[in-house]
């Protein structure tokens, strides 16, 4: 799914982030007196913690499951593997059309 024309700054910031691009900050730039600058602080909220630790679970998975592979090899070697058409078509036809609303 592709989502596009993002408005929101902190979205924006956050997809440069994760895209490893420079983030650049668009407020204004505020004037430090003396020599106490203060000191960058991060807080993230609890849905982002759940996101990162989400996808850290997510890059432990493998990409191949292979228990459903050979389930599937072995369907196809007895000759008792049969694909739906009707759902097939049906899934070909949604991912379509999410792909023209996008």
């Amino acid at each position: 799914m592709k989502i596009s024309k993002i408005d929101d700054p902190t979205t924006q910031m956050i997809q440069q982030y994760q895209n490893g691009q420079k983030v650049e900050d668009k407020a204004p730039d505020k004037q430090v007196s003396g020599s106490l600058a203060p000191t960058e602080k991060v807080n993230l909220s609890t849905t982002a913690k759940d996101v990162q630790r989400i996808k850290s679970e997510i890059e432990k998975l493998p990409e191949v499951r292979e228990e459903k592979i050979q389930e599937l090899q072995a369907q196809i070697d007895k000759g008792t593997y049969s694909a739906d058409a009707e759902k097939i078509a049906e899934k070909m036809v949604g991912e379509s059309l999410l792909d023209n609303l996008s």
